[in-house]
């Protein structure tokens, strides 16, 4: 519940970053449009998430107030707003310290939220749905992080762009900014496993999800060539790699392919399958 619940909101906040705040900040014309796609699929997350609410008979009240009930999920939504406070339609993008708030929002939201935070809930999620329990969210889940992947790679991809276009803004003492951020965020959210995993339950271990996000922070660290923070970190779910990296071609007896289906192709699924 208390998973869920806070996904449920935090695609809201990250919809809102992309459409309200970087969207605005780019000119190219085609990064507008897949930026607006970002969006879209960010609100098509969040309705997917208040049907599950819904069918697993979830108060979505007590959802919302997570928001300021559970201090672990108030500080994760302070950390990622202090990045954005600073960013306005009016930013001089020739100076260098504005184009640092730009980047700094772009990693914070690409690769510390959706790129290492929300890869808790999806481990959690799809633990669960190898065991096979809660198939319906899981494959909803997988689904998810096919989207999220792709927005992971367009925001790794506009930062290392805007670097390479603008290398006053890659300073040692940026990087190391960069890379505190990051700390940061995995803390958060190794509290934030604590608190959804008080105890080891259904094969759920918040000791392998703390290890697991440190293996994931080092990903996304050297991706956009900054040092890693937790050397040698190793992946304690092998089989949630192959779980995770979703591909839209599959061998034809392997299984169907994850494409978003039409509406006529799920109205035969029963709720129960959830």
């Amino acid at each position: 519940r208390m998973g869920i619940g806070y996904f449920s909101a935090a695609e809201g906040i990250v919809g809102d970053n992309v459409q309200h705040v970087v969207r605005e900040l780019v000119t190219a014309p085609e990064l507008k449009l897949v930026l607006g796609r970002h969006a879209h699929e960010e609100n098509i997350h969040a309705d997917s998430l208040l049907y599950m609410i819904s069918s697993l008979g979830i108060n979505p009240h007590e959802c919302e107030a997570m928001f300021e009930d559970v201090p672990t999920i108030v500080r994760k939504n302070e950390f990622v707003s202090r990045v954005s406070r600073g960013l306005r339609r009016d930013m001089d993008l020739s100076k260098t310290e504005e184009k640092q708030a730009l980047a700094k929002n772009i990693f914070v939201f690409g690769q510390c939220m959706e790129g290492t935070q929300f890869y808790g809930l999806f481990g959690m999620i799809l633990s669960l749905y190898r065991q096979n329990k809660f198939p319906g969210i899981g494959q909803m889940f997988r689904y998810t992080l096919r989207d999220e992947s792709n927005h992971i790679e367009v925001f790794r991809n506009l930062l290392v762009d805007l670097v390479k276009e603008n290398p006053d803004v890659w300073t040692d003492s940026f990087k190391q900014e960069l890379t505190d951020l990051m700390k940061e965020a995995v803390q958060l959210e190794k509290d934030f496993i604590d608190d959804c995993l008080p105890i080891n339950a259904v094969g759920l271990s918040s000791d392998e999800f703390s290890s697991y996000i440190d293996y994931i922070a080092d990903r996304r660290l050297e991706n956009v060539g900054l040092d890693t923070i937790n050397t040698g970190a190793q992946n304690p779910f092998p089989w949630l790699a192959e779980m995770m990296d979703i591909k839209k071609e599959q061998n034809f007896f392997e299984g169907r392919v994850t494409e978003y289906q039409k509406a006529s192709s799920l109205e035969m699924v029963c709720d129960d399958d959830l």
